[in-house]
């Protein structure tokens, strides 16, 4: 298993996706521009940027083998890892993810049960026996579950006090959206191999709907933090879902598809612009 094999593993076009909301959580949580010094930051920015997504995305290729012979996407888009390479790649994971371990503060409860609950939910997506990705609505639960995790981690690693609940719902809501859609392209071969999900069980038009209406709401929740920030984000969310609702075949939605993470990491450079533009130790 080559280097580039791992790399197309970890889905790199996805990278943003966990490494964000760290950063996220990190400048919310932060009192002072020496908490955001601290090496453990530098640390675990590398986790979550690399590491992370070897684990959720290596476990789950792992688990998911028969399903992604019926994908295309799979052998066009991402990676299909045969069971001739799986005890490689489970090397490759526990060797990527415990050194890391090693820096938590083991003084911070926040943060460690924050790790755990996403070392718990990004596996558990995947793996037996919960297998979340083959029980509707736990599926997306554990999904947005660990993205949400990732933020709290890096919020109280740098000292932050509770969590705001408001910012809580809306990534969650954001979270279950993004994961629904993403799995609207996958229906067909889904459906044949058996696995039921969140889209499989509404199909492509309600699943859609449901996303819809998921990023208009995390859009809300988060206006009083935002402002318009948050109304324009929304509407190119609910336009992205509108036009997804519009294509008439796989093929077609699968290419909408390709540029979900482009928006997604526009979206969140904004986003963490717009955190910095609140934070008060500058």
């Amino acid at each position: 298993m080559t280097l580039q094999t791992i790399i197309t593993i970890t889905r790199y076009r996805f990278w943003l996706y966990e490494l964000g909301p760290f950063a996220y959580g990190v400048f919310a949580g932060a009192a002072s521009l020496v908490s955001l010094l601290d090496i453990r930051v530098f640390v675990f920015a590398l986790f979550f940027l690399f590491s992370a997504n070897l684990y959720i995305y290596g476990i789950n290729d792992m688990f998911d083998y028969e399903t992604d012979l019926q994908n295309p996407r799979k052998v066009e888009y991402e990676a299909l890892v045969r069971p001739e390479e799986w005890n490689t790649l489970w090397i490759w994971i526990i060797c990527s993810v415990v050194p890391f371990l090693l820096f938590l503060p083991l003084r911070n409860t926040g943060a460690i049960l924050s790790m755990f609950a996403f070392l718990f939910f990004a596996g558990f997506y995947s793996a037996k026996p919960i297998r979340a990705k083959a029980r509707p609505f736990f599926d997306s639960v554990f999904s947005a579950g660990h993205y949400v995790a990732t933020g709290a981690f890096g919020y109280y690693l740098v000292g932050g006090v509770g969590f705001p609940l408001l910012p809580l719902l809306a990534g969650m809501s954001w979270a279950i959206a993004m994961h629904a859609y993403s799995a609207v392209p996958d229906i067909s071969a889904d459906s044949g191999a058996g696995l039921k999900t969140i889209a499989t069980m509404f199909g492509k038009k309600y699943t859609i709907l449901l996303c819809l209406a998921l990023y208009a709401l995390s859009a809300i929740l988060t206006f009083q933090y935002f402002g318009v920030v948050s109304l324009v984000l929304g509407l190119v969310y609910v336009s992205l879902m509108l036009v997804s609702l519009r294509t008439k075949t796989d093929e077609a939605l699968l290419k909408l598809y390709t540029y979900f993470p482009y928006l997604n990491g526009f979206a969140g450079m904004i986003i963490f612009f717009t955190i910095l533009r609140y934070t008060n130790y500058w």
